[in-house]
């Protein structure tokens, strides 16, 4: 079933601490109101946006210069316009082809600068990927979780205090997870004897610890055992200084994602994507598991991992995913947004035998071959994982689907969208 909700949340004392595109307890504020509700047009129709920009609530009438470009991409257009009584119409005009134009925003007040922007879809529904789709590919992902299989989950399992409760358990863990890997996470589940779904939850992109594992207790507290991951076989509790020391030794926060990227055999994210089903092989071990629903669910890089577990694993029966990250990673050659981590940006990333091995671990060849239900949340102003990408992957996906389009949304979520979204995984246990 395909839903789109749309929340367009311009402001809103209440949510301040969540609406990030708006500077928290600033004195400042812009407003931007596209001319269609919900912020798509149909190619060749124009695009006009109503601008405001406020100093302790009072209109500003200042300057604005303004760029107009596709998503992620150099300006195609600039200029600039007064506001009269803090508010101008800016012609940001139309797109021949689908995609997203982006207003993007620049006030000068005394010596301090304002920017902000907006972005607008013309026939999203349209987009399509560039990444294509190896005639091997299924073989390949068989053979790498047959052999990775040929090693036993080794677990090892101690129970962390300080997030037990008297409702449910917490415990760290060590999985092996093929005979050169293991990750690491924090399981959680119900204290009350019974059977429960169980769900996985992978991480964003960083070498970094799992975040705080209390602030999702809601899932066991509601009958869930949860298992968050790492990716790269680091125990959680180092301290932040070792982590920052690994970091550098991979040359950046996300260096890991290049390494080894000339080889399809060969690249760091192939034991990632086993590693996720092997979790769902630990997971669904549990004699306290249902025996019926394993779920994933997980944002940007972690919604990427979700996606590709629900393809590689058809024990996966739904899935949850917010802007996904990894997804036509190559769209840049086609003169267009392409997906998270940008690889343009770097020096020969994106060759032929790079773009090759992409084709291997790109969400869009995974979202092809998904058959359980997906909600799939994403933003239209997320410069991380543009929009463009979010709805390449949502075309694709023929299962059962929901989606909650947040126009306003960068790169974050609410805790009311994450909670509904646990809310629709209870919907769906069998």
């Amino acid at each position: 079933m395909k839903k789109y909700l749309f929340l367009i949340v311009l402001l809103c004392g209440a949510l301040m601490l969540q609406a990030e595109n708006y500077p928290y307890r600033s004195d400042y504020l812009w407003l931007t109101q596209p001319d269609h509700a919900d912020w798509i047009y149909k190619t060749g129709e124009k695009a006009k946006v109503e601008v405001g920009f406020y100093i302790y609530g009072v209109p500003q009438d200042i300057e604005v210069a303004y760029e107009i470009a596709p998503d992620m991409m150099p300006a195609t257009a600039k200029g600039k316009v007064k506001l009269k009584n803090g508010r101008a119409v800016i012609d940001i005009g139309t797109m021949k082809k689908a995609g997203f134009l982006d207003l993007r925003l620049t006030a000068t007040k005394g010596d301090r600068k304002f920017q902000h922007h907006v972005k607008v879809g013309f026939s999203p529904e349209q987009l399509k990927p560039y990444t294509k789709n190896p005639a091997d590919f299924d073989s390949f992902w068989k053979a790498n979780i047959e052999e990775a299989r040929k090693t036993p989950v080794g677990v090892s399992c101690k129970r962390v205090e300080e997030y037990s409760t008297d409702e449910f358990d917490c415990y760290l863990l060590k999985l092996k997870t093929d005979k050169q890997h293991s990750i690491y996470g924090y399981l959680t589940k119900p204290k009350k004897e019974g059977r429960y779904p169980v769900v996985l939850c992978p991480p964003g992109a960083g070498i970094k610890t799992i975040k705080e594992p209390m602030r999702n207790t809601y899932y066991a507290r509601n009958g869930f055992i949860r298992l968050e991951m790492e990716i790269h076989g680091l125990n959680p509790e180092m301290t932040a200084e070792q982590f920052k020391e690994i970091t550098s030794a991979f040359d950046r926060e996300n260096g890991y994602l290049t390494n080894g990227l000339d080889n399809r055999d060969n690249y760091y994210m192939k034991h990632v994507y086993v590693a996720c089903v092997r979790a769902i092989d630990y997971l669904t071990s549990l004699p306290e598991w249902d025996g019926r629903n394993a779920f994933v669910q997980g944002g940007s890089q972690g919604g990427a991992l979700a996606l590709i577990t629900a393809a590689l694993d058809t024990r996966v029966t739904a899935c949850v995913a917010n802007h996904p990250a990894l997804s036509d990673m190559a769209g840049y050659l086609d003169n267009r947004a392409g997906g998270y981590p940008h690889f343009h940006r770097l020096n020969a990333m994106l060759t032929p035998e790079k773009v090759k091995t992409l084709e291997y671990y790109d969400v869009v060849n995974f979202a092809r071959r998904i058959t359980c239900p997906v909600f799939l949340t994403w933003g239209f102003n997320d410069n991380t994982c543009p929009p463009t990408t979010s709805y390449i992957v949502w075309n694709l996906i023929t299962s059962p689907k929901d989606s909650l389009v947040t126009p306003i949304n960068e790169h974050w979520t609410t805790f009311e969208t994450n909670y509904t979204q646990m809310l629709w995984l209870k919907e769906h246990c069998k």
